[in-house]
């Protein structure tokens, strides 16, 4: 998810993104622990789009 689709996210609609993305985070890293993933770089982008998103979120709560 690119910064530019997250800034035209609502407060509601960021939170609903960002718990989904923890949740493929957790997933794939589950998945990785048992057998390696295919593409483990999925790993990584989905790590960064949850760090996007809460610092999205936390920069729109503090104004």
């Amino acid at each position: 998810m690119r910064q530019s689709e997250i800034k035209e996210l609502s407060i509601e609609e960021l939170k609903e993104k960002l718990a989904e993305f923890k949740k493929q985070h957790a997933d794939l890293k589950m998945a990785h622990a048992v057998t390696p993933l295919e593409n483990p770089l999925q790993i990584r982008s989905t790590r960064r789009t949850v760090a996007r998103l809460a610092t999205e979120l936390t920069k729109r709560e503090l104004q």
